[in-house]
């Protein structure tokens, strides 16, 4: 008879095993949470504009809703599935499928009522031109008791 050394750590790594197996079936089968799926933003300062750019690989034009306020920017839209007839053979997606709704606030206010946007490969880009006095201006500011415009023999 052979004696067998038992290993109290061999039941955790079965434990640890079947829970990966657990979660991975409960991913694989549409239950990964993708509620909070955002699109990935980037947002440039380009003096008298802000430029911001969404990735929304996928998508057509047509199934975005775009609005802006002076403070935000809004994007929403939706994923579709494929018709159930294309399926066939799949063993696996990590797809995002659904609604999204994307808010970026604006550092600065914009114009929102001159606000051009553009979608070319996936890539929604939206030039937002800022309000007039959101518009770095340099001004001359005077000294606290002179008065602008008077020779010094008038002072």
């Amino acid at each position: 008879m052979a004696l067998v050394r038992w290993n109290p750590y061999g039941e955790f790594d079965a434990l640890r095993r079947q829970m990966d197996r657990l979660f991975e079936d409960v991913t694989e089968h549409g239950g990964l949470d993708t509620r909070n799926w955002n699109p990935a933003v980037e947002m440039q300062d380009k003096g008298d504009s802000i430029v911001l750019k969404v990735q929304l690989p996928g998508l057509d034009g047509k199934d975005l809703d775009i609005t802006a306020t002076r403070e935000a920017v809004t994007i929403a839209g939706e994923y579709r599935r494929e018709s159930e007839e294309k399926k066939n053979g799949l063993f696996r997606s990590e797809f995002f499928y659904g609604s999204f709704k994307r808010t970026v606030g604006m550092p600065v206010p914009i114009q929102n009522n001159n606000a051009n946007a553009d979608f070319t490969d996936g890539v929604l880009t939206l030039t937002l031109p800022k309000v007039e006095e959101a518009v770095n201006r340099t001004v001359k500011i005077d000294l606290a008791g002179e008065t602008p415009g008077l020779a010094a023999a008038e002072r």
